[in-house]
C-alpha cells in the first residue's frame, strides 16, 4: 500500500510538471510571430475555411492569405464572402475562391467536393458553428434549433474533414484546425447542447490525430473562451476576451504544440484556473442560480 501511494504521488507530480512545461512553452510562444510562411505554405497551395464570412473564420482567411496561401471561403452569406474575397485579393495578391453553403443543411457536401476538385488543399479550418444562446439558459428554454446546431457544429466537422483528409493522406502532409470552445473541456450546465456539440469536436479531433499523426498530418483542436465576434454579439474586449484577429495570429504560433490548445495564453491561464473548481461546485444548483439571476437582471 505504501508503494502504491508513493507511485500515485509521483504520477501527480509528473502531471503537474507536464502542465508547468506546457504553460512555459505557451508563454514563450506567445511572444513569437506567426510560424514561418514556408511552414504553412509547405502544407499545400490552398487553405479552406468554413464560416469564413465573419469573426474567427474571416480572421483565419486573412491571416493565411497574408502567409502566402490561396484561400477558399465557405459560408452562407454570398455578399460577405465576395467582399472578403476582394479584400484578400487586393491586400495580399492571393487567389480566392468563394463557395456559398449553408452548413445547417446536409445536402451541400457533394457540391463543395466538386468545387474543390483539382485544388491542393494543405490547410482546413473547420470554424463554422452556431451558438443557440449567448446568455445562460436551461435546455428547454433555448431556441428549438437542435438539428441545425448538430448539422453546423458536428456534421460539418466530420464531412469537411472526410473531404479534405484523403488527399492529405496521399501527399503525407496537411494541417487541420478544428475550432471548438472552452466550454467543451467539461460539461457546462446552462450551455448544455452547445457544450456537448463542441465536446464532440474535441474527442473527434484528438482521436483522429492519433490515427493520422504518423501520416505527417497535424490535426489540432482549439478550445478558446471568449472571442469578440458577431456570434458573441461583439463582447467588449479585455485581457481575457480577445479580438478575432488577435486570437488567430496567436493561435497560429501553437499549431505544432499538441493535439489540443486553447489558442492563446490568456485562455490557457483561464482553463487552468477553471480546472481547479471542484465538479460538485460547478454543477451545483446554487452556482446555476447565481448565473441565471445575474444575467436575467442584466
Amino acid at each position: 500500500m505504501e508503494q502504491f501511494f508513493i507511485l500515485l504521488g509521483l504520477l501527480v507530480c509528473l502531471a503537474g510538471l507536464a502542465k508547468c512545461v506546457r504553460f512555459c512553452k505557451c508563454v514563450l510562444l506567445s511572444f513569437r510571430k506567426v510560424l514561418p510562411r514556408s511552414f504553412l505554405q509547405s502544407m499545400g497551395q490552398w487553405a479552406v475555411v468554413t464560416g469564413a464570412g465573419d469573426g474567427i473564420g474571416k480572421a483565419y482567411s486573412l491571416e493565411l492569405a497574408k502567409c502566402g496561401l490561396n484561400v477558399v471561403l465557405i459560408s452562407r452569406t454570398l455578399e460577405k464572402l465576395q467582399v472578403l474575397a476582394r479584400e484578400i485579393e487586393r491586400t495580399t495578391g492571393s487567389r480566392v475562391r468563394v463557395i456559398q453553403a449553408d452548413f445547417t443543411k446536409d445536402d451541400i457536401y457533394e457540391s463543395i467536393k466538386e468545387e474543390l476538385k483539382g485544388l491542393e488543399v494543405g490547410i482546413l479550418v473547420n470554424n463554422v458553428g452556431m451558438l443557440p444562446n449567448l446568455l445562460p439558459s436551461r435546455f428547454l428554454h433555448v431556441p428549438d434549433e437542435i438539428q441545425s446546431l448538430i448539422q453546423c457544429n458536428v456534421t460539418s466537422v466530420v464531412k469537411m474533414t472526410q473531404l479534405i483528409l484523403k488527399p492529405m493522406e496521399s501527399r503525407r502532409r496537411g494541417l487541420i484546425l478544428n475550432i471548438s470552445s472552452g466550454v467543451a473541456l467539461c460539461p457546462w450546465p446552462l450551455y448544455t447542447l452547445y457544450s456537448a456539440s463542441k465536446a464532440f469536436v474535441c474527442t473527434f479531433s484528438k482521436a483522429l490525430q492519433a490515427e493520422y499523426r504518423a501520416k505527417g498530418i497535424i490535426i489540432q483542436v482549439l478550445t478558446p473562451y471568449a472571442v469578440s465576434t458577431p456570434m458573441t454579439k461583439y463582447l467588449n474586449t479585455n485581457m481575457v476576451t480577445k479580438q478575432a484577429d488577435e486570437f488567430v495570429r496567436e493561435s497560429l504560433n501553437y499549431v505544432t504544440m499538441g493535439d489540443e490548445i486553447c489558442g492563446c495564453l490568456a485562455h490557457e491561464v483561464l482553463a487552468s484556473f477553471l480546472s481547479l473548481i471542484p465538479a460538485w461546485a460547478f454543477y451545483s444548483r446554487a452556482f446555476q442560480r447565481v448565473l441565471l439571476t445575474r444575467y436575467t437582471d442584466y
